[in-house]
């Protein structure tokens, strides 16, 4: 029997008494779950889907995929190649989980009031707050510690940074200024970096293009999903530019003159050594393509032409880092002067 509080002195009321289900009978199926009033409660979910929500486990394979990429295509040393592959991306999915939970914890009461995120494992009363962040925080040891023994110092101090810039900065920041999605692309573009220091022990230019890419190409990608949902982010008291933007027209700007910048921002890729012409191509389209959407979006700045937008960017991603990875190799060529002539040698891909 539940009970509402009234005031003092006065009897508790009942809010509802269920009355007791019949016994089951051979063959019959079990009896409905009711909650207050008769009304049927959701049931509480699996232990595995409720880490998993809370260690945000796609966004955390998006961390992890990235890494790996940084990883494959710097130029590494083939010993023990496979074994370091391997500590990466346990070492950074590890972190990206505890910065994905650290998250959660910090924003509870926010999420409750947001209908997409309402349902989450915390808000929902699924997992008690003080157990997700000693966990989250064992967790972020534990892969900064992967990092540290199975790759480079380099790479775990890139992993610990970025955890702390994502729970101190970027989270503190969405309740207080647009700005926050730029510091959100920072933390969404270090990945790549800390697989490529994980490869290396140093930093490249090869590096800063993979940064720069994932940098430019989460604010499209943002963008169009934050105005899908604008009412609930304002719901929630995070400030977007998109629920600051009533009709649109800055938030479209933004994914546009983005989307323009990932054409050029792309090409560092070959301009810096790490992959060939063929990945120039297939960036050059890609990004012409993201920025004829974005443009479809700014004229029309509706939900249709927005979810079209983000569909886009997820298309958009996998389909560079997989044409990064299939024409890895430098173009760049060495030069030899020989008898007042040059001489160009192309490496072998």
């Amino acid at each position: 029997m539940l009970f509402i509080s009234t005031p003092r002195g006065s009897n508790p009321m009942p809010a509802s008494i269920t009355p007791a289900p019949e016994p089951a009978t051979p063959g019959s199926p079990p009896p409905a779950m009711t909650g207050i009033d008769g009304v049927h409660a959701a049931p509480t979910p699996s232990h595995a889907v409720i880490w998993s929500q809370l260690s945000k486990a796609r966004l955390s394979l998006l961390v992890l995929l990235t890494a790996a990429v940084g990883f494959v295509v710097a130029p590494a040393d083939p010993q023990g190649w496979w074994m370091r592959l391997l500590w990466t991306c346990i070492g950074t999915a590890l972190a990206a989980a505890s910065a994905a939970m650290l998250n959660q914890v910090a924003e509870m009461r926010r999420d409750g009031l947001m209908r997409r995120t309402s349902k989450r494992p915390l808000p929902a009363g699924h997992a008690r707050r003080t157990t997700v962040f000693v966990v989250a925080v064992l967790l972020g040891y534990a892969g900064c510690t992967v990092l540290a023994m199975g790759t480079t110092l380099m790479a775990a101090t890139f992993a610990g940074v970025n955890i702390l810039l994502y729970v101190l900065l970027y989270t503190p920041l969405k309740p207080r200024t647009t700005l926050n999605t730029l510091v959100g692309a920072v933390t969404g573009a270090i990945p790549p970096v800390i697989g490529w220091t994980a490869a290396t022990g140093s930093i490249a230019p090869g590096a800063w293009a993979l940064f720069a890419v994932l940098f430019v190409w989460q604010i499209p990608h943002f963008l169009a999903l934050a105005w899908l949902y604008r009412a609930d982010y304002t719901a929630g008291g995070f400030v977007m530019l998109p629920s600051r933007d009533p009709d649109g027209t800055a938030t479209g700007q933004a994914c546009l003159l983005s989307s323009l910048m990932l054409v050029p921002v792309s090409l560092l890729g070959t301009m810096s050594g790490i992959a060939g012409f063929g990945y120039a191509a297939v960036a050059f389209a890609a990004g012409l393509w993201l920025s004829w959407l974005s443009l479809r979006f700014l004229l029309e700045r509706s939900d249709a032409r927005a979810r079209r937008l983000f569909l886009a960017s997820l298309i958009y991603l996998p389909v560079l880092l997989g044409a990064l990875v299939i024409d890895r190799g430098s173009v760049v060529t060495t030069a030899t002067p020989v008898d007042g002539a040059v001489i160009l040698e192309v490496p072998a891909q």
